[in-house]
């Protein structure tokens, strides 16, 4: 049985990044043998990556890449946000952005398939993820990406990790990217109020109509004469009206100087807008809220019970 010293631990760790016991265990089952140790490990990875594949990942961020006219980007999500800020994640998140602006993947699948190598895992993005979740020891996920390239020049602007927006446009390269900074603020739906999606307004129409309805209610029973439907149709249209203003690019108060909207301002820079795009990590995902107490007692309960 060879001796495992503390530097043959060390070594291995720098080569995989395995946590200190894992490198003496995988030593020990090679008897000292470093390839045979790094290829034990590799299959734990491996392992580890397939219990984490469950999780819920609703922390990430989102990266952006431009060359010329094309572009990309992508949202990568985690399980914690502390592993948003790891070196390696990051450096996958970049990468992954870059290939799709290259690559034009047709999907996620596409994506994986990609050549890439990174921290020793590869040949494709997906090993290199697979690889990066039993290293670091959470899960991981592309969950969506966008690639630009033949509507105009492009602007992009990301909000620290958790914001991206990517702006199309002709004109003024300084005005295109303070609106990608507006977007991301203000996070309009639309370029203009007719842009906007038909059941967004049908559901505004309806938040106003219900509010017009309790109206009508508390009226009847203050025993005062409800307003006539006439009347009532205009306030629910112009509850409408106000929305579309407050949701589309074009009519929104610019953040950089409010006495101004951003189609004016725009217009006074000689510049449009033919798209944009906004990702907000984990927007549309169920959080997982974890109970400690009740996860405590149900452990307590299961000893007990195997008593």
């Amino acid at each position: 049985m060879a001796t495992i010293t503390a530097s043959m631990v060390g070594e291995l760790r720098a080569k995989t990044d395995a946590p200190m016991m894992e490198c003496k265990k995988a030593l020990t089952e090679a008897d000292g043998n470093m390839d045979k140790a790094e290829e034990l490990l590799r299959i734990k990875l491996g392992n580890k990556a397939g219990k984490a594949s469950g999780r819920i990942t609703a922390e990430g961020v989102v990266t952006a890449f431009v060359d010329g006219d094309a572009g990309a980007m992508i949202e990568i999500n985690c399980e914690t946000d502390f592993v948003t800020k790891n070196d390696s994640f990051l450096a996958l998140a970049n990468a992954a952005a870059m290939l799709v602006a290259k690559n034009n993947p047709a999907d996620i699948a596409a994506l994986g398939a990609l050549a890439y190598e990174q921290d020793g895992f590869g040949p494709t993005l997906e090993d290199v993820r697979k690889g990066l979740i039993g290293k670091i020891g959470e899960n991981m996920s592309f969950r969506r990406f966008k690639r630009f390239a033949g509507n105009g020049k492009l602007a992009s602007y990301l909000h620290g990790t958790r914001i991206g927006v990517m702006v199309e446009f002709e004109g003024d390269d300084t005005s295109a990217k303070d609106v990608a900074m507006h977007i991301a603020a203000m996070k309009p739906v639309a370029i203009s109020a007719s842009d906007v999606p038909a059941d967004l307004i049908e559901k505004e129409r309806a938040v106003a109509a219900g509010k017009a309805e309790e109206d009508r209610k508390v009226a009847e029973a203050a025993g005062k004469q409800p307003q006539p439907a006439d009347i009532v149709a205009k306030r629910i249209e112009g509850g409408v009206q106000k929305y579309l203003k407050e949701v589309s690019l074009h009519n929104q108060p610019f953040v950089k100087n409010d006495k101004q909207t951003v189609e004016q301002m725009l217009k006074a820079a000689s510049t449009s807008i033919k798209g944009f795009t906004l990702y907000v990590v984990g927007e549309g995902i169920e959080k997982k809220v974890d109970d400690f107490a009740a996860e405590v007692a149900a452990q307590v309960a299961a000893a007990k019970a195997a008593a």
